[in-house]
C-alpha cells in the first residue's frame, strides 16, 4: 500500500512539473510574444487601412491581399496579409530574382526530357534543343513556361539546388511565410506564401533592370525544334498572359498565377502621378488580375489620405517574426498565438512529444488507483475477525406467509341441546325448537 502511494505521489509530482512548466512557457511566451514582420497591425486575419477621408475599399474577391507603394515600402491596405496560400505561378518572381544574379543571359542549355515535360503551362521547350538563358527567362515570364522553370533550374545546377537557393533568398528578404517546394509555384505538399512576401519579392525583382525589362514584354520571337543541317531554326511567336499590362494604364507587370488549389493569385504593378504601387492577390477568381487593377486605382486615388499600416522594409525590423516561423535575425520564428509561441519559445518539450508523455502518465496514474484499490480489498479481507466476502449476491430470507383460513360453508351449524334425562343427546338445527 505504501508503494502503491508513493507510486500515486511521484505521478502527480511529475505531471504538476509539467503543467507547471507548462504554463510558465505559455506564460512567458504571451509576455514576450515577438513582432509581426511589416508591424503589428499587420497581424490581422481580417481588413486593415487607415486613410480617413479617402473612399471605400472596392470588394475583391481574393482571400487575401496587399497594396503597397514600390518606393516607400509603405503598406497602404491589406487584407489577411501573412495568410499563408498557395502562390501558383507568382512564385516565379523569385524564381527569377535568385537566378538572375548568378547566370549570363547569353548562356546556352540544352533542354532535357524532364523540361519538356514539364506539368501545366508550357512554352515548348524540345529535347535536346538549345536555348539561351534569356530567352528561357522570356518563356518564364510571357507564357508562364514551367519547362523554362525548370530548364533555368537544371542550367542553375539542378532543381534541388534552385529550391535551396529560393529559401534562403525568402529568408534575406525577411520573406517568413514562404516554404518553396519547386521553382515554377506547381501545388505541391507545403508550398505557400503569403501576399506580403510576394510584396517583398516583387519590390526587389523591380529594383532590376532585366527584370522590369522581361515582365514589361508583351510578345518575342522563341526558337522551335533544332533545324537539320544548313537549315535555318524556326521561330514562334510568344505572347503575354498579363492582362493588366495590356488593359491598364502605367501598369509595369508583373506576373500571373493559376491552379485548380491555388486559384486565381497575382502580382500587379503600375505607375501614376509619380508613385509606384503594387498589389499582391491570392486565392481569387481566374481573373485575379482585376482584383488587383481595383486595389492598384484605389491607391492611386487615395495615396496622399492612406496612412501606411505597415512596411515592406521587413530586414530592418531585428528579430521580427513571420506568421509561418524562422527570424529575420535570429531564432526561429513566432506562431501567431501565445499558445504556439510556448511551445516554440518556452524552453520546454515540443507539443508532439508533450502530449503522449502527458498521456502515459495518465494511464499509469489510472493504473496506479486501480493497484492500490485490490491491494486495500486483500488487507481488509486478511483482517483478524472479518470473514472474506463472498462475491456472490446475498440472498434474504423471509418467513413464509400463513395459509389462508378455510370459507365459511353454507351447511346449517349444529347446537347440542340438553335435556331432563342426561342419558340422552339429540342434535337440532341452529334457530328450530323441539
Amino acid at each position: 500500500m505504501m508503494r502503491s502511494r508513493l507510486a500515486l505521489a511521484a505521478v502527480g509530482a511529475v505531471l504538476a512539473g509539467s503543467a507547471t512548466v507548462s504554463g510558465a512557457a505559455a506564460a512567458a511566451a504571451a509576455t514576450t510574444a515577438p513582432s509581426t514582420v511589416g508591424g503589428e497591425r499587420l497581424a490581422t486575419r481580417g481588413i486593415v487601412v487607415d486613410a480617413p477621408g479617402a473612399t471605400a475599399l472596392p470588394k475583391v474577391g481574393a482571400s487575401s491581399y496587399l497594396l503597397a507603394d514600390l518606393d516607400t515600402g509603405e503598406v497602404l491596405a491589406a487584407k489577411d496579409p501573412h495568410g499563408r496560400l498557395r502562390p501558383a505561378s507568382t512564385l516565379k518572381v523569385l524564381t527569377a530574382l535568385t537566378l538572375m544574379p548568378k547566370m549570363s543571359p547569353d548562356a546556352v542549355y540544352t533542354a532535357r526530357w524532364e523540361d519538356a515535360n514539364a506539368e501545366g503551362s508550357r512554352a515548348g521547350l524540345v529535347p535536346d534543343a538549345t536555348y539561351t538563358v534569356h530567352q528561357m527567362f522570356q518563356a518564364l515570364f510571357l507564357v508562364s513556361g514551367n519547362d523554362a522553370a525548370s530548364a533555368l533550374a537544371n542550367a542553375a545546377g539542378g532543381v534541388p539546388q534552385t529550391v535551396a537557393a529560393m529559401t534562403s533568398t525568402a529568408k534575406s528578404l525577411g520573406a517568413l511565410d514562404t516554404t518553396v517546394r519547386n521553382p515554377s509555384g506547381l501545388d505541391a505538399p507545403g508550398q505557400y506564401t503569403s501576399a506580403y512576401d510576394l510584396a517583398l519579392f516583387a519590390r526587389a525583382a523591380m529594383a532590376r533592370q532585366d527584370f522590369r525589362d522581361y515582365v514589361t514584354t508583351v510578345k518575342a520571337q522563341f526558337p522551335g525544334k533544332m533545324p537539320k543541317p544548313g537549315k535555318v531554326r524556326k521561330t514562334f511567336e510568344i505572347f503575354t498572359q498579363d492582362r493588366l499590362l495590356l488593359n491598364y494604364r502605367g501598369a509595369i507587370g508583373v506576373k500571373t498565377g493559376w491552379t485548380t488549389k491555388a486559384r486565381g493569385t497575382f502580382v500587379g504593378a503600375a505607375t501614376r502621378g509619380g508613385h509606384t504601387l503594387v498589389a499582391t492577390v491570392m486565392h481569387s477568381d481566374l481573373d485575379s488580375w482585376r482584383d488587383s487593377a481595383a486595389l492598384l486605382s484605389w491607391g492611386f486615388r487615395n495615396v496622399a489620405l492612406a496612412r501606411p499600416v505597415g512596411t515592406l522594409d521587413a530586414t530592418s525590423q531585428p528579430g521580427a517574426k513571420g506568421a509561418s516561423g524562422g527570424s529575420v535575425a535570429g531564432p526561429p520564428a513566432q506562431a501567431r498565438t501565445a499558445a504556439m509561441a510556448a511551445t516554440t519559445h518556452g524552453g520546454g518539450l515540443p507539443w508532439w512529444l508533450v502530449v503522449p508523455v502527458l498521456l502515459v502518465l495518465v494511464l499509469a496514474l489510472l493504473r496506479a488507483r486501480v493497484l492500490l484499490r485490490r491491494r486495500s480489498r486483500r488487507q481488509w479481507a486478511t483482517m483478524p475477525g472479518m470473514e472474506p466476502q463472498s462475491r456472490e449476491p446475498r440472498r434474504v430470507r423471509t418467513p413464509a406467509s400463513p395459509a389462508p383460513r378455510a370459507a365459511p360453508t353454507s351447511a346449517p351449524r349444529t347446537v347440542r341441546v340438553l335435556r331432563d334425562d342426561p342419558a340422552t343427546t339429540a342434535s337440532t338445527p341452529t334457530g328450530t325448537e323441539s
